[in-house]
């Protein structure tokens, strides 16, 4: 067996294990880094795991996500405008979406892949192994001091390090080297134990929010038939699934306004003046191919397997009803749209389906900090205040779906825009492990806000920044946020590499001002107003002032002359030497 030794270990080509490398390989330029993937994709949910349109909002391109969240899409967007020749009306958009009119964003599986392989690509410090399996990992004490591997050619390598970043989507570091319920939780947790009013009376570890194959198809002319093969157990899986177009505001397959064609469109031949995008595409992805007759973990990877492979048919039962069964706009009596087209080709599965199941829920470790649903849902605007906040995230709400083969409960409760705490990526013992993706100290409930792309992405981020600090100064991950001046420190990093660690609506990364109001709102000190504006431009008036005199408890000595609330909020960090 090989040994290979690094400074930092990440486990998983995960959405957050792809920013964590890049953060750590960025932040300290001379530590060695690796990234393993048991697959050959990169990316996760964005890719592999087919959901290439994400849920996002209107403030995801401008002050909600971090400044490499965005560069990333900003590449996915140079590649398509290198490589296809856009059309009039595609070339004409402020910010290009290759499935649909801006704004919004989308893209193949295969693209998201090849970039973020590129952008590692360029850091000589990071090294990618893809086709790599843990298979097991040795302690020493609290710690861990190696973990083996096998790649496809049967080649075993011991790979150790200082810190070992766990970015696999189901958490599967965890059972490796903690033991279930004092080092990591899975499910439902109690509302005696959580306090969350949407808890169950008693908890269900079994309760793991369901799977999702998403599959890819093409809408094809009218009169061309592309019905795929009935699936050997259709009628059981229509059964089991409840195969239908509605979901939520979903009644209609082409209708605008509530039409499941654009919820997850990918490609949209309006915007191409290429012949290799002549027809439009979206991604299979709602309630009728959520997987309902069982999900993973389960703690048995053969019957994991099992699960998964009935998932790809259940993905593939919808795809048939779609084409021989779906009651069609123009007219309901007439029931298919034979001329969609399964796309075989964008995952390159042998089916077609996702290369990877969508994972909504993984194993969560036991954190310093544990988020609650009372935290995230209650008071306004944003979600509660946490000082050691290490990126921002938002969604419409805490979406839990549910799961009739386990009991799962479907759950949808208000979500504020929320803060990452730090301490929910440091585990409670394991002392050089850290979470990078959705894996953090959630619950159950509030998993179903921090799961989204961006806040995955920032999680991962924040995990790499923070290992790369804890060997740099020789500290603990567990004294960052216990410590002011470490977590100083390491706020001031992620601020300068355009993470936002407050929830602003008016400051990019771009102003001067960024850091200064970044650093105010997250030490407590200024909110702004209602629509959780800053307003730096404005110019700062006596009210502001006193405002600000009773948030620090002091009196100021302000300069004598104007100042722009910005300008202000730089003058008052200098101050308080925040």
């Amino acid at each position: 067996m090989t040994d290979i030794q690094y400074d930092i270990v990440i486990i998983g080509g995960s959405l957050g294990g792809v920013s964590a490398a890049l953060s750590a390989a960025k932040s300290a330029p001379q530590l060695q880094i690796c990234l393993l993937e048991a697959t050959g994709w990169l990316g996760g949910q964005y890719t592999a795991q087919g959901v290439t349109r994400p849920d996002e909002n209107r403030y995801t391109d401008t002050v909600g996500s971090t400044l490499s969240y965005r560069m990333f899409k900003h590449n996915v967007r140079a590649f398509y405008r290198n490589n296809y020749k856009l059309s009039v009306t595609g070339a004409a958009q402020p910010q290009f979406d290759p499935g649909g009119p801006y704004p919004g964003f989308s893209m193949e599986p295969l693209v998201g892949h090849q970039v973020l392989l590129h952008e590692l690509s360029t850091l000589s410090n990071v090294h990618v192994y893809l086709n790599t399996t843990v298979t097991a990992v040795e302690m020493n004490g609290d710690a861990i001091s190696a973990i083996s591997t096998t790649d496809t050619s049967n080649v075993a390598s011991r790979f150790t390090g200082a810190y070992f970043l766990d970015a696999t989507d189901l958490g599967d570091l965890l059972p490796l080297c903690g033991t279930e319920g004092a080092d990591w939780v899975i499910g439902a947790e109690s509302q005696a134990d959580t306090g969350e009013p949407g808890a169950p009376t008693e908890a269900h570890p079994e309760w793991i929010q369901p799977i999702t194959l998403p599959v890819a198809v093409e809408h094809r002319p009218v009169g061309e038939d592309h019905t795929i093969a009935r699936p050997a157990e259709y009628d059981q899986l229509k059964a089991e699934q409840n195969y239908t177009i509605q979901d939520g505001y979903i009644s209609k397959m082409f209708t605008a306004g509530k039409d499941m064609w654009s919820y997850r469109s990918i490609i949209a031949a309006a915007n191409f003046a290429d012949p290799r995008m002549r027809y439009d595409v979206t991604m299979l992805n709602m309630a009728a191919n959520d997987y309902m007759a069982a999900t993973i973990p389960t703690g048995d990877p053969v019957q994991d397997a099992a699960i998964v492979e009935r998932a790809r048919e259940a993905s593939l039962g919808f795809v048939y009803w779609l084409q021989t069964e779906c009651p069609r706009d123009e007219n309901p009596a007439k029931l298919g749209y034979p001329e969609l087209k399964h796309r075989t080709d964008l995952f390159n599965t042998p089916d077609g389906t996702a290369a990877q199941p969508y994972i909504r829920e993984p194993r969560r470790i036991k954190a310093q900090k544990r988020i609650v649903q009372q935290e995230i849902g209650d008071g306004g605007p944003r979600a509660a205040l946490f000082k050691d906040s290490c990126g921002i995230g938002d969604y419409g709400g805490m979406d839990v779906h549910g799961c009739t083969g386990n009991g799962c409960q479907q759950m949808f409760a208000t979500a504020l825009p929320f803060q990452i705490p730090l301490g929910a990526l440091i585990p409670v013992r394991l002392t050089n492990l850290l979470p990078a993706c959705k894996n953090i100290g959630t619950t159950h409930i509030t998993n179903g806000v921090y799961r989204l792309h961006p806040a995955e992405w920032n999680i991962g981020e924040a995990a790499g920044a923070l290992a790369a600090l804890c060997i740099n100064s020789s500290v603990t991950p567990a004294s960052v946020p216990t410590t002011p001046d470490l977590l100083k420190q390491f706020q001031h990093t992620l601020l300068d590499a355009g993470v936002p660690l407050y929830w602003w609506t008016d400051v990019t990364t771009d102003m001067p001002e960024f850091k200064a109001v970044q650093l105010l709102g997250v030490n407590g000190y200024a909110s702004g107003y209602e629509d959780m504006s800053f307003r730096p431009g404005a110019l700062l008036s006596d009210p502001d002032k006193q405002a600000l005199n009773s948030s620090t408890g002091a009196q100021l000595p302000w300069p004598s002359g104007s100042l722009t609330r910005g300008q202000a909020a730089q003058w008052l960090v200098q101050q308080l030497n925040l």
